[in-house]
This record gives structure tokens, sequence and C-alpha cells, in this order.
């Protein structure tokens, strides 16, 4: 095997946790890509406007930032954090059946944020869960967390294409001039968000025929095994209320670590008389900023919470706002590229992110996440140049697309392992680094979005060069910060000789 006996080992005994975190964020991933294609459908179905339908993705985007920092409160033990994901894998089920069922735009809105809210849970407690049964191990299995999620952002619209309505899907005396328009609009709805559409005028009024339900009841029938299998979790570790016999005390946040070092068994065993700026690891965003957390923090300790969160910042907000314009970028001067042609872009971003998602897993096993992460950032800024260099050869933005999925695919798992591995898994990196993702993926995009209505098209590339100037700065500023972060006074070498043997069975996070 490509790794060594040790994490296998390990990965062995968490077989099944591991197996339901990855699936948990593949119903993330599920429900983050399936609103673009259908948008048209969801407008004939609930009789709205195009500005109308387009504020449900703000309600999903902002209740999936409330939600990840929200999650963190779920963690504080092992059964809240499994009952929270069930909950919120149910919810995805649930809000997939119940979507045929919006036909009022506010409706649907509303029970987007909901899901949204379980997107938000699902992105901090997997995380946090995984990194606590792995830590310095851990770069490996996010890696292929956030394959998960690309895997299920390609497979939605996939689901969904055969049931898209081909002409308008609201049949009035001016349906013959919107269908005209259809294939143009439904082109311009990416995965995650829609270009501008205010320009198109399409009948709000009579009798509505899509099949776009089948979809969405398709969809929540291939999520429903995600919620059983958190639920089998939870019936085996007796964490189920009207199951469990006996009571069990359930195990401390630092006891989910699988293995512990010589030593560290006395370190558990002493955690609750720790100091509360080394002991309030991966709290929620509220507690993280309580006061008596900071008590004795070195500026380092910010520093490092900052600048990690900005490079996420960054970069996911050019996941967004590329997944978001690319397609607007294409069809107009001077790429000029054929619509359906230029369709295929915001399809090959996403590929290429699960394809990059899926090499890393190895990948990362034998290179550090601060490694990764360079290459990652540099790669983006160098993509973006030759972007800006080659405006005008459809052959390159095709080729640029792809490259920019690839480097961009392993930075948010990088970045979380790298942070982690700084703050020796005793900060808020996981919580306060969700958090400056979803916020820069909702802020870049509004704000690309004016610029490009304002400037043209080709500002959305000078735009990109900026975010990865700005992302490759906020790195550099990292490692001056990792350099200066004081070292645990006693550390083992992991790679010394005299290290001793780990017990197959100590520390297993299974009961």
């Amino acid at each position: 095997m490509w790794w060594d006996e040790r994490v296998s080992a390990r990965f062995r005994r968490n077989l099944q946790p591991t197996l339901t975190y990855w699936s948990v964020f593949f119903s993330f991933g599920l429900c983050i890509a399936f609103l673009g294609p259908t948008l048209l459908d969801l407008r004939c179905q609930t009789q709205s406007s195009l500005s109308q339908i387009t504020w449900v993705f703000f309600s999903q985007q902002f209740c999936l930032l409330l939600g990840s920092c929200l999650g963190g409160v779920f963690k504080r033990t092992l059964a809240q954090s499994l009952l929270a994901l069930f909950a919120s894998s149910l919810a995805i089920s649930l809000v997939f059946a119940i979507i045929p069922l919006c036909h009022n735009v506010v409706v649907l809105a509303v029970v987007m944020a909901v899901a949204g809210l379980a997107m938000g849970c699902i992105d901090t407690i997997s995380n946090m869960q995984l990194v606590k049964i792995y830590q310095k191990d851990s770069a490996i299995f996010l890696q292929a967390l956030h394959f998960f999620v690309g895997f299920g952002a390609l497979l939605s619209p996939l689901i969904a294409d055969p049931f898209l309505s081909d002409t308008n899907c609201i049949l009035s005396n001016s349906t013959a001039n919107a269908s005209s328009n259809l294939p143009h609009i439904r082109k311009s709805l990416v995965p995650h968000h829609p270009g501008n559409l205010s320009h198109y005028d399409l009948p709000m009024k009579g009798m509505v025929v899509t099949r776009v339900s089948y979809a969405f009841w398709i969809m929540a029938l291939i999520n429903l095994p995600v919620p059983i299998a958190v639920f089998f979790l939870l019936y085996k570790e007796r964490m189920v209320p009207c199951f469990n016999g006996s009571s069990h005390p359930l195990l401390s946040a630092d006891e989910l670590a699988l293995e512990t070092r010589p030593g560290d068994k006395d370190e558990l065993s002493s955690a609750g008389h720790r100091p509360p700026a080394a002991a309030a690891g991966h709290d929620d965003l509220f507690s993280c900023c309580q006061s008596k957390n900071f008590r004795g923090a070195s500026y380092t300790y910010f520093a490092v919470h900052v600048t990690g969160a900005l490079v996420l910042f960054m970069t996911d907000g050019i996941v967004g706002e590329y997944s978001g314009f690319v397609y607007s970028y294409a069809v107009e001067e001077p790429l000029s590229v054929v619509h359906k042609v230029a369709g295929y872009l915001p399809s090959l971003f996403w590929g290429f992110i699960t394809l990059g998602r899926l090499i890393s897993i190895p990948v990362s096993y034998r290179m550090k996440p601060a490694t990764m992460v360079f290459i990652n950032v540099v790669g983006v800024l160098i993509t973006f140049l030759l972007l800006l260099i080659f405006s005008s050869s459809v052959v390159f933005l095709f080729v640029g697309t792809a490259s920019l999925g690839l480097f961009l695919s392993s930075t948010f798992p990088s970045m979380l392992a790298y942070t982690e591995d700084i703050l020796q898994y005793k900060g808020c990196a996981t919580t306060v680094l969700v958090t400056g993702a979803g916020i820069g993926e909702m802020v870049l995009q509004l704000l690309v979005g004016s610029i490009i209505h304002d400037r043209g098209s080709y500002s959305f590339l000078v735009c990109g060069m900026i975010f990865g100037c700005l992302a490759f700065t906020f790195y550099a500023l990292l490692v001056f910060f990792h350099r200066m972060y004081p070292k645990p006074s006693a550390e083992l070498d992991e790679a010394s000789p005299d290290k001793a043997a780990v017990p197959e069975d100590t520390g297993q996070y299974q009961r």
C-alpha cells in the first residue's frame, strides 16, 4: 500500500466513522450544485420573476455561512456531533423531497435556507471530527473528504439534466418568444450562481409544464442512505436515546484521536486542568471569541487564525466567482464562444476540481500540507497570469479552466491540515477557516458580479489575478507567523528510531 502500516491500521480501526463522514460530505456536494441547472424550472414552478428566484441563491449561501459558524456548537461531545450530522443529512433528503411542493418563491427560499444550515453544520463538524481522529495524519483523509464534495457536485446536475425543460415551462401567449431565449439562459445557470438574467423577459403566468420534480425525488432517494449510515454509527456507539440500554461516558474531544504516543495518556487524563487557551480547541465561533480563551495567547496565535482564514477567503472566493462567471466571460467579445460550447466550461472546472481532489489523496501522504498550499496558490497565480496574456485564445481558456480546477482542488483541506498542525490542534482553526471560506465565496461572487457589470467581462480575469496575488501574500504571512509561533516544549520526533511502537488497541475511536 502507498501509505505505511501505522496509518493503514488507524484507518481500519476507524473505517466506519471515516466512511460515514465521507458520505455526509457527499450529501453536501449533492446539495450545493443542483440549484443552478434547475433554476429556470423552479422559476416556472413558483411562477416568479428571475430577479425574485435568484434570492434563493442568497438564502442558501447566507444560511450555509451561518451553519458553518454554529456547527462548532455541536462538537462538544461525539453524541452531539453525530446527532447533528444525522439531522443535517436527513434534512437534505427532506429538502429534496419538499422542493417540488414549493409553489411560492418565499417558501422555496425558506426551504433552501434550511438546506444551507444543514450544509454548514456538515461542513464544520465533518472537518472537525476527521481532524480529531487522525490529527497529524489528517491531511490525506481531508483530501478524500473534499473529493466527495466534488463527486456529489458533479452528480446532481447529471441527475437533473434529463428532466430539464427544453422549451419554456410556462405556457402563455408569449411562450414562443420566451422559448427562443431559454437555451441561452439555461447555459448561463452554472452549478453555483446565475449570471445577469434580468434582461430576459419570460412569462410569469400560465400553465406550468415541468418534470424537474422527478430529479429532486431521485436525489432524495440517493441521499437517503447517508442519514441511515449516520444512524447506524449512532446505534453502534449506543448513542440513540431509545436504544442505549446502558449509559457509557462519551470520549472527550482530545480522546477522539486514535493513537496516542507514550506520555500522551497522562496529558489526556489531565486535559481538564489545562489552561483555557490550550484546552478550548475546535470550539464554535462564539466560544472561540470569548476573552477567557485569549489569556496568555501570543499575537502569533491570532495571526495564524486570521491569515489562514484570509487565504481560504480568497481561494474559495475564486472558486465561487470563476464557476459563476466563466460562461458569461466566454460568450462575450473578444472570445464570443458558441453558447453550447461555453456551457461546458463550468462542468470542466468542477470536473477537474474533483479529479484534483482524487489525485491529492495519495499525494498528500508524501507531501507536506504547507508545500501543497504553496503549489496551489502559485499555480492559481500563474494560471490567471497566462489567462490574461492569452485572453483572446478560446483553447487556452479551456486549458486554464482545467488548470485552475486542479490547483484550487486541494487548497481547503491542505490549508486546514497545515493550520491545525501549527496550532497543535488547540486553536479554533477549523471553525475560523470554514467561516472565512464561506464568507469569501459569498462576498467575492457578489463583488465580481458588480464589477463585471460596470467594467466589462475582461475585469473577470483581472479580479481573479488580484485575488490570486492576495492569496499568495496571505500565505506568505502565514508561513512567517508559523516560524514565529512557539513550538511545544517536549515534542517527540516523529522520525526518531527510539519512538515506542503504538499498541494496536490504544485510544480507539470505537468503544
